[in-house]
Formats: structure tokens, sequence, C-alpha cells
């Protein structure tokens, strides 16, 4: 006699069917414990978790033959299971599910430095302490006020900004990187070392005319026109510095970028242009001064026959001094001009490093060349360090090597 199966079970090869209600219990048996993302009731989060690292454990071991039956095996009820055997359960598959309820904090990432930038950084510095020793001694002497010192000192006070410039864009740039700070620093850099560019051309020109108009130098018509000179510079300088602030850079379009960003292809090609514009007008500048002094210096050989040698000798260091002044400014200053023609932000940024930095030693120089050779501004010097004037400072006449 056949009993009737009873609902529920299952039959050989069938997978089973979900347990019903055990007998004597009064009550439906409880829904499956599934996540909230099914619409069903759970009975704790650390049950559905354990659900779910369950199902991503088994499938990663490859089980996928028996990944059906898994499945339709985890859709048990886990409050039928004993207590024993919850507790009972895979160490490993616990210790997955809590602590995949620990939030996972991402490392901050190390903060790596350019060995490029600390020694432009380090430069900045070297320009900024050597050329505010010279902004102090103008700024302090009253006796240098000559049309000379003003230009000097404006040298002076341009590459000290740009010792600064370099120095904040350091700080800048790992410390508070933003699109805001980026203009500001390369805005300063730029009107800074063009302030510096043009500074040398104005001492250029005032040196010509010192030699050109020697009778009519010293008048108060000088003055003014150097006056004029250092407006129209800085008022210049100024404005090239403010063109990325205002607009005219390449944040919203990095393909019209230049080797320096945020600066536009074509507003350093512009820059370029004017540098070597500029280069041309001081080369010829000081042909012509080379030309002068070697007059003076022979209708005063003409004079003094037994002094041509000496005032020979004068001669070739005059023009030993031209050939370091353009020299070093050209050597400086040209591989980055040419290379900012040439190049865009494609290139690697090691070049634009390897060109800028000589560019930036110009600044350096310029204070040996212009300001501490000079005798007054030695004697300035040395009455703010010791208050006395060394003995070997003794009083000449400017002489035609003095250009």
């Amino acid at each position: 006699m056949h009993q009737a199966q009873r609902p529920g079970a299952s039959a050989e090869g069938i997978a089973p069917a979900l347990p019903t209600a055990q007998p004597g219990a009064g009550t439906a048996a409880p829904s499956p414990c599934l996540c909230s993302a099914n619409n069903e009731p759970a009975r704790s989060s650390l049950l559905c978790c354990i659900e779910r690292t369950w199902r991503l454990s088994s499938s990663s071991r490859g089980e996928a033959k028996t990944g059906v039956k898994m499945n339709e095996d985890l859709k048990v009820n886990l409050s039928w299971l004993p207590q024993d055997h919850l507790e009972a359960s895979s160490p490993e598959n616990v210790s997955t599910a809590v602590s995949s309820l620990i939030p996972v904090v991402d490392p901050e990432p190390e903060l790596i430095v350019n060995p490029w930038d600390i020694v432009l950084c380090t430069s900045g510095t070297l320009i900024s302490c050597e050329n505010a020793i010279v902004v102090l001694i103008i700024f302090q002497n009253p006796n240098l006020r000559a049309p000379m010192f003003l230009l000097i000192g404006s040298l002076a006070l341009a590459d000290l900004l740009a010792g600064i410039g370099l120095i904040i864009n350091f700080i800048f740039a790992y410390l508070l990187q933003s699109e805001a700070t980026k203009l500001v620093t390369i805005g300063l850099i730029v009107a800074s070392f063009s302030a510096s560019v043009c500074s040398l051309l104005a001492i250029t020109v005032d040196r010509y005319l010192s030699l050109y108009y020697a009778l009519t130098y010293n008048s108060e018509r000088t003055v003014t026109f150097t006056y004029i000179m250092l407006i129209l510079l800085w008022g210049a300088s100024i404005c090239i510095g403010l063109l990325p602030i205002m607009g005219w850079n390449c944040l919203k379009d990095e393909s019209t970028c230049s080797v320096i960003r945020p600066l536009t292809k074509n507003n350093a090609a512009i820059l370029s242009v004017s540098f070597l514009l500029m280069f041309a007008l001081m080369l010829q500048l000081y042909i012509q001064i080379c030309k002068i002094v070697m007059r003076h210096a022979h209708q005063i050989a003409l004079q003094h026959h037994f002094l041509a040698t000496s005032h020979y000798v004068t001669t070739r260091k005059g023009v030993s001094t031209l050939a370091i002044i353009l020299g070093t400014f050209a050597a400086c200053w040209m591989p980055f001009t040419l290379y900012s023609l040439i190049a865009d932000y494609t290139y690697p940024s090691i070049y634009t490093y390897a060109t800028l930095l000589p560019a930036t030693y110009n600044s350096i120089i310029n204070p040996v060349i212009y300001a501490f050779r000079n005798q007054e501004i030695q004697k300035a010097f040395w009455l703010i360090c010791c208050g006395c004037i060394p003995s070997s400072l003794s009083q000449r006449a400017r002489s035609p090597s003095d250009v």
C-alpha cells in the first residue's frame, strides 16, 4: 500500500524544494532571509552579508556546475538552522563578511618632488638674496639717484621679483595646487623676467647716451628720459604678466599650450620674438659703444703718445667687458627662447627645465656685472656692512672700460 507523497518531498535527482512548516506548528514558515535588494524581509544585516559573501566565495572557487543548486540552497531560511550550525560556519566567510562592513580608506598618495623644481627653487632663493642686497643699497643711499643707478635698481628689483616668483611657484605647486595660483605665479614670473630683460636694454641705451652725448648727459633731460623708460618698461611688463590672468591661457584647451603651461603657444612665440628683437637692438647699441670707446681711446692716444699702450689696453678691456655682457646674456636666454619657438606641450618636460634653468642664472649674474663692479655701489655696501670704506677703493675717474 503506497502512501501518498508528502507535499514538499522531492524525488531522486530533483533539486530539493523549500522545506515546509514543522509538524505541530500552527503558522506558516517564515520567508527566506534575503537582502533588501530583493524586496524581501531579512532577519539581520549580518546574515544577509554572510549569504552574499557565501555566494561570491562559491563563484570564485569555480563551482560553476553546482552554482544553480547552491543558489537554491542559499534561499533556505537561515532562521531554521540551529544556532550551533551558524556558529560553525566557515570562519573565512564570516571574517570576510565582517570585514566588508568596515569602510576602506584609500592611502594618501605620496608627495613626489621633482628634482628640477628643487633646483629652480634654490636658484630663486639665491636670486632673491643677491638682488635684495642691491635694492637695499640703492634705496638707502640718497647719493645713488643718478639715471644709471636708477636703471640698475630697476634691474635688481625685477630679478628680485623673479626669484620670489620661482619660490612661490614651488610652494604652490606642491602645497596649494589650483588654477588661480598657477596663473598668478606664472604671471609674476613672466612680468619679472620681462622687466629684467627690458631693464638690460634700458641700461644699454643709457650707456650709449652717456658716451654719444657726453656733454649733455647729466642734464635734467636725461633724468626725465630715464623715468619715461622706467614707466614704459614696467608698464609693458605688467601688461604682459596680466595676459594669462585675464584669460589668454590654455587651461581650457591644452592643445594650444606652450612648453610652459598655462602660457599659450602664441603668447610664448610673441615673447620669444620680442626677446630676439631686443637682443638684436642691444647688439647694435653695443657695437656702436665699442666704436665710440675705440675712437675716444685713439684720440687720447694721439694727445699723449707715451700713454698709447695703456689706452689700447683699456680699449681692449672695454671691448672684453661688452663681449662678456652680451655673451652671458645670449648664453642664458637664447636656448630657452629658441626652444619656445619650436616646441610645445607635447615635448618632454626635461627639455623645458634644461633650457629654463640657464635663463634664471642670468638673474644671478646680473648683480655681479652691473652692480657689484661699480665702485659707488661697493662703497655704499661697505658703509652698510661695517661703516667704513676700504682704502683699496680709491677715487678714480670713469674710464672707457666702464661700459
